[in-house]
């Protein structure tokens, strides 16, 4: 399987929108106590994400 540069920004953008997922999640759910935190760092993985998916195909 060859990998260019749109798959790379595509996977990429897959795996930080689920690590974001994942830790907003985690937050709410087992952490209650420190859900601002974890909500604040989760949106920001998925923010980042949002960015590589818009990259793909400009690069």
């Amino acid at each position: 399987m060859g990998l260019n540069k749109n798959s790379i920004f595509a996977w990429a953008s897959l795996i930080l929108t689920i690590i974001g997922i994942a830790l907003v999640l985690l937050g709410v759910l087992k952490y209650p106590e420190y859900a601002i935190g974890f909500s604040l760092v989760g949106t920001g993985f998925i923010a980042i994400g949002w960015a590589f998916n818009a990259l793909k195909g400009r690069v």
